[in-house]
Order: C-alpha cells, then structure tokens, then sequence
C-alpha cells in the first residue's frame, strides 16, 4: 500500500499547486528568452502520463481551458479529450490530422502517418517484357516507403504508377 502512494506524494511534494509551478516556469523560461513550443508538449505529456498512472483515465473539464473544440483538459493549454468529430494532436484538437499524421479513429488522435521518398524517374516503355514489337506499352515508376506508420492499418500512399507510353520501336528488328 505504501509503494501505491509514493508517485502521489511525489507529485504533492513536486508542485502542491499545478497550476502555480505552469506559471514558475513559464517566468522561467520568459527570463532565459527561450521557446517553450516543442518542449512543453513533451513535458505536459510526461506529467500527464504520470497524472493519469496515479489517477486513472478520467480527466474533467480544467477551469479556463483555452483549448478550441476540448471536453477535458489537463491543464489550461493542453488538451486530453476533444470534442466529438475532432483529433487529439499534442494538447490541441484538429478537425484533420496536420500534414504527416494519420488520423486513427479508434483513440480520435493524430499518429504519425506513412512517409515516401521522392518517385524514380520513368522505367523503359514495354509491354509483355518486350521493347517493341507493339505501338503502345506501358512505363512504371515506383517510390519507397521512408517510415512505415505507427499502426498497420494506416495505409501509405502509391508506390508504384504506370502511364501509357508510345513504344520507340513499333516493329522489331530481325
């Protein structure tokens, strides 16, 4: 029983006041002329996962949440529960997934989405494997997979395409 309360008293003796130690480092970060943007997601998320490790899933509505389209809030600026029909992404909620997120429907949040390379250029115009022979063929050209999504069923865009194409060689020689 004792080992269940020492993360709670851990963040009792932490901050007594969340909202308070937002503030100290908010000055803190203010007198060091440093952005917070990236790093305070991350730290939200930490606190959050351990918030919720002590206190379970449930989350109310934060008071002066001053996040759009939120139902529940961890604290003013972040965001744990959107609102029906919108994507939870880094404490904010999107009606779509920002460029390079996938939407999963499942959680309602933005995960990272399926990366492609650049296309190759145009293969040989052919068709049945053969360079001539034929007035029309076909030319492919593919793309490769950079970053495979978080979850299998996001699916990547086309890696490969095929155009028609005149063939340069209409009769074969021989």
């Amino acid at each position: 029983m004792q080992f269940k309360l020492f993360p709670f008293a851990l963040i009792i003796l932490n901050c007594v006041d969340y909202s308070q130690c937002q503030a100290n480092r908010w000055r803190r970060s203010k007198r060091g002329n440093e952005h917070t943007t990236g790093s305070s997601v991350t730290e939200h998320s930490s606190v959050l996962l351990s918030h919720r490790a002590v206190f379970g899933e449930a989350q109310s509505q934060s008071p002066g949440c001053r996040i759009e389209n939120c139902d529940a809030c961890f604290s003013r600026d972040f965001c744990t529960k959107c609102k029906d029909g919108y994507y939870s992404h880094k404490g904010r909620c999107f009606k779509e997934c920002p460029e390079g997120f996938a939407p999963l429907d499942e959680t309602m949040e933005c995960v990272d989405g399926c990366e492609v390379g650049p296309w190759s250029e145009w293969g040989t115009c052919s068709r049945n494997n053969k360079t001539c022979g034929f007035k029309w063929g076909l030319e492919t050209r593919t793309r490769q997979i950079v970053k495979k999504p978080a979850k299998d069923t996001i699916p990547c865009p086309t890696i490969a395409e095929s155009r028609r194409c005149k063939m340069a060689q209409r009769h074969c020689p021989g």
